[in-house]
């Protein structure tokens, strides 16, 4: 525990749902994160609303039901008043203070001996019986390059001599992504594009040979700025709700022909996937940890530092990537665990890249996405991307059957994963998201 903390993450604090307080539970009641879903209809039935619900344990809290159904303190109602309709958008608005009250008041009402337990069993959703959606439309969507190991290792299969640009320590890199193409992942096209086979030849247009996975975290902007005034560091984290899994998926002999001189395009805006579950950076208080740089690299200018940042801007979640090929699923055989890294790799903090974003007066809004960019470690087996494991398509990664991968094929599933344990703290994950390769459609 930490100056961070308070009494929604005591580590003797059990809820009332027993799935929560089983060990490796994603979803404790030291979690609760926010998500929008709906009860699968039987066929033929009409589809019902989208709601917002609070994952616990196995199941999710529909607060609809729970304004309805359960006895408040006063001022929580004109909170669960902005969820009933599956709002999130307008709860993220409203600010840290309302995040906090909400929480507290969520946390007393789930934990084991509450009052209130026998008015929310009946607001409870079996989530293997819902059906999840994003848990809000981004209006718009960033991809920073925050994983400096990640930034190390393609440098060096580009630039063995020179692997980092001089810009990398002095300024957060970042690109605007496609936000039309968000979504929860299930199925991924392969895309087409245009191609280079050698140096000497021409393009050509053709599908994706080099599709690849990159692992990284979403952060989710829950108050906004307005336009010509920058967030200071001071107040960064206040504009930040939470994170969830992100995988920006990418076609790599695309990207090689077509991002100089301005950087990824169709590589990268067929296809991005995030989690369903946000979980609020309150939740992640027990697990943040100082930001460590090596004391021979540059000092942040003034606008990207602070003294809270130093001391509390690393969150300490362990990330994991795993991957089940066609044959894998036809043999019975489980996914198989490609990568094994963690978010205080990165260089960057998720306060550092508000900011950064913020900085020339761009103004952000409730539900921009900001994606941390591949977040790897410095160790075999840490890279967040298959660009990175195979070592530029040079080294294939065995697979059980006698199966190899250098990138990814039709039929491949691929899996993100995230968690954070610390000695003192209830283990919390991220939940996961998951997405298969289908072929290429043929042009129309």
């Amino acid at each position: 525990m930490n100056a961070l903390t308070d009494a929604t993450h005591h580590p003797a604090l059990r809820s009332w749902v027993p799935s929560a307080n089983l060990p490796g539970c994603d979803f404790p009641v030291q979690n609760l994160p926010l998500g929008r879903f709906r009860p699968r209809a039987a066929e033929g039935r009409e589809l019902p609303p989208w709601r917002a619900g609070i994952a616990i344990g196995d199941q999710v809290l529909d607060l609809a039901l729970a304004r309805q159904q359960c006895p408040w303190p006063e001022d929580v109602y004109s909170l669960l008043d902005l969820l009933a309709q599956g709002d999130l958008a307008a709860f993220l608005a409203s600010g840290r203070p309302a995040w906090r009250r909400l929480r507290a008041a969520l946390s007393a009402a789930l934990a084991e001996g509450s009052e209130q337990g026998p008015f929310l069993e009946l607001c409870l959703h079996p989530q293997s019986a819902v059906e999840m959606a994003l848990p809000l439309a981004p209006r718009d969507y960033t991809d920073f390059y925050a994983g400096i190991h990640h930034a190390m290792t393609v440098g060096r299969l580009m630039r063995p001599d020179n692997p980092l640009l001089p810009n990398y320590k002095w300024v957060p890199i970042g690109y605007h992504g496609r936000a039309s193409s968000v979504g929860l992942g299930g199925s991924v096209r392969r895309p087409r594009g245009q191609v280079k086979s050698t140096a000497e030849a021409p393009p050509t247009y053709a599908p994706c040979r080099r599709l690849d996975y990159e692992l990284e975290l979403g952060l989710w902007v829950g108050v906004g700025n307005e336009l010509g005034q920058p967030v200071p560091m001071a107040r960064a984290e206040d504009h930040l709700y939470g994170v969830s899994l992100l995988n920006d998926w990418s076609a790599r002999d695309m990207q090689a022909w077509e991002y100089q001189p301005l950087g990824p395009f169709l590589a990268k805006s067929f296809a991005t996937s995030v989690s369903p579950w946000l979980v609020s950076l309150d939740a992640l208080a027990p697990f943040r940890r100082p930001v460590q740089r090596p004391a021979d690299d540059p000092e942040p200018l003034p606008y990207l530092d602070s003294a809270f940042n130093r001391a509390h801007g690393g969150i300490d979640i362990t990330l994991e990537v795993w991957l089940q090929t066609a044959a894998m699923r036809q043999a019975g055989q489980a996914a198989v665990r490609l990568s094994q890294s963690n978010a205080l790799d990165a260089y960057w903090t998720p306060a550092q890249l508000l900011a950064h974003h913020s900085s020339n007066g761009c103004n952000l809004a409730t539900g921009d996405l900001l994606g941390t960019g591949t977040l790897s470690g410095s160790a075999p087996g840490q890279g967040g991307s298959l660009l990175e494991l195979s070592l530029g398509g040079k080294q294939a990664i065995d697979l059980p059957g006698g199966q190899t991968r250098t990138f990814l094929e039709d039929g491949d599933t691929v899996v993100l994963r995230a968690y954070c344990e610390a000695p003192g703290a209830v283990r919390i994950g991220l939940g996961e998201v998951s997405g298969t390769v289908l072929p290429v459609l043929d042009p129309v």
